[in-house]
């Protein structure tokens, strides 16, 4: 591992302006709805209406030159604010969690829960033909394809795509493999975007998004416009662009400095440094991100369910969100989506016992356990949890080294390698959680959990009409996760975003990964 590229003049979008970025950089019947036209108190908060026209300067981390358009392989924070911008699904989720539809008008299944009828609102996509049947079942085919790992992939496992079909130009027939009572989820799967039928090459990409594409720059930029003929309205911008700033200091400096107009992702120390200052707006998202260290279960020493159990004790969560969060969270318990329907909050809360610790990792043999923990600056909290946890672990005999790994590749870096990595997500439904990294088939598998027993569950759980019954068997995965899983969850953390006083519509409800996170289309400058 090691730190990304000294800043150069790879960056010209960032120094044009004055700074530099461092490295490259759920029911069950027929639902219709209206299409969302943004944040409801958008214009109360703003105290007047929104206003046409101007550049909205976006600042991100990236992923360096290997950067891209494709939306179904969107997987950074930065990757997916491009796309939405571009691209539509045909759901995606509310701040709530629950799926809203976009391009579908309408979904419906059938007594049996295995077929559903999906028609699509009137859309067009930028180059102006019509957004069409034809094109939901390319694009959900093409993320299917099995010798790709696009991230939608496992969330679109229960289609049977072949047996699906266009009944007309917007209807579609999805046929499932087996019994589905939360199909709404599949449809606002994280990367599940749809594109023109045929599409392969995305050097220019043509979507039914809000903005239209101008110019890419992997690890640099990007250049979007308004698109007037969006179905949800045009976006009052009229024009945005992406720049990538892989330091926290960079967006902090380039949003104080008036270089942009938005920056993503800042640190709690910043907010409270800022926050009610006057110079820029703090904007907190609460407790929206899961914050954990993973546990590669299928490698020593992690193979060993004893040794996992004993790093469950080793971690002191409210000094974990004292140190790495400055407090902005709350404290985890070894489970995502703490607060969303389905979280088993009635398992007891894991408490600090590194005498308990050092005993089970002494009955698996692991006694003076030396371990390298992966971390880099990529994520806020990261490094600093990562020297909180080495303490931690100190306290029961084990050694851990952590080592700093490069922003630009650190997440494909971890994927697969280490044994353990600091960790981040997102919002997402849990079943997207289970579906998206701890079956035996999904592509983001950061814990190498697999298991045939615990997919069946899955499936179970996805094929239970029933509400009640389907919480009892997605209880049954979480016990079974917080016993012996590989994801060590200490805490849930702010999100915290910062903009210009200028800037308006920003919705303060909607955890990062939904609807309204980085949705720029009802945003506008004063």
């Amino acid at each position: 591992m090691h730190d990304g590229p000294a800043p150069d003049s790879r960056f010209p979008g960032l120094r044009r302006r004055g700074f530099l970025a461092a490295g490259a950089a759920t029911g069950l019947g027929a639902l219709a709805l209206p299409g969302c036209t943004g944040p409801a108190a958008s214009d109360d908060a703003a105290g007047g209406r929104p206003r046409r026209g101007g550049t909205l300067r976006a600042a991100f981390a990236g992923g360096g030159a290997d950067e891209t358009l494709d939306p179904h392989r969107a997987n950074l924070f930065a990757d997916v604010a491009r796309a939405k911008a571009l691209f539509d699904k045909l759901a995606d989720f509310g701040a709530d969690l629950s799926a809203r539809p976009r391009l579908a008008a309408s979904w419906e299944p059938n007594a049996g829960l295995d077929r559903w009828t999906v028609r699509l609102r009137k859309a067009a996509f930028h180059h102006g033909e019509p957004v069409t049947a034809r094109d939901v079942l390319y694009s959900y085919r093409r993320i299917a394809d099995p010798r790709q790992a696009f991230r939608a992939k496992a969330s679109l496992e229960p289609l049977d795509l072949s047996a699906s079909r266009a009944v007309d130009e917007r209807t579609v027939e999805f046929v499932l493999k087996r019994p589905t009572a939360e199909f709404p989820n599949l449809l606002a799967a994280f990367g599940a975007y749809v594109v023109p039928d045929g599409t392969k090459d995305f050097t220019a990409p043509v979507g039914s998004g809000p903005f239209r594409f101008v110019s890419f720059t992997p690890g640099r930029s990007a250049v979007f416009k308004r698109h007037e003929d969006y179905w949800d309205g045009p976006p009052h911008l009229e024009q945005l662009e992406f720049l990538v700033a892989n330091e926290e200091s960079a967006r902090l400096n380039a949003l104080l400095g008036g270089q942009v107009e938005y920056a993503h992702e800042l640190t709690p120390t910043t907010a409270r440094a800022h926050e009610g200052k006057g110079q820029i707006e703090i904007v907190r998202l609460r407790n929206s991100t899961m914050q954990s260290f993973a546990m590669k279960t299928d490698r020593p020493p992690f193979d060993d369910r004893r040794v996992r159990e004993a790093f469950f004790l080793l971690a002191d969560r409210q000094e974990l969100v004292a140190g790495a969060l400055s407090g902005a969270g709350e404290i985890g318990n070894d489970l995502f989506g703490k607060g969303y329907e389905y979280y088993a909050d009635g398992l007891p809360q894991r408490h600090p016992d590194p005498d308990r610790a050092r005993h089970l990792l002494k009955r698996a043999g692991a006694d003076g356990l030396h371990v390298t923990l992966d971390t880099s600056a990529v994520a806020a909290g990261f490094t600093e949890s990562a020297a909180v946890f080495r303490d931690q672990a100190a306290r029961a005999g084990v050694r851990v080294k952590v080592a700093m790994g490069s922003k630009d590749s650190y997440w494909q870096d971890t994927l697969d390698s280490g044994t353990l990595c600091c960790y981040r997500s997102g919002a997402m439904p849990l079943e997207s959680h289970f579906s998206q990294r701890l079956l035996s088939a999904s592509t983001t598998n950061a814990t190498q959990w697999r298991h045939k027993d615990f997919d069946a569950l899955y499936r179970q759980a996805q094929s239970t009409r029933n509400t009640e019954d389907r919480a009892a068997v997605y209880a049954r995965m979480q016990r079974r996760l917080h016993a012996e899983g590989g994801f060590l969850v200490w805490g849930f953390a702010d999100w915290i975003l910062g903009t210009a006083r200028t800037v308006q519509g920003v919705d303060r409800r909607a955890p990062a990964n939904t609807l309204d996170w980085a949705r720029f289309d009802t945003v506008w400058l004063t």
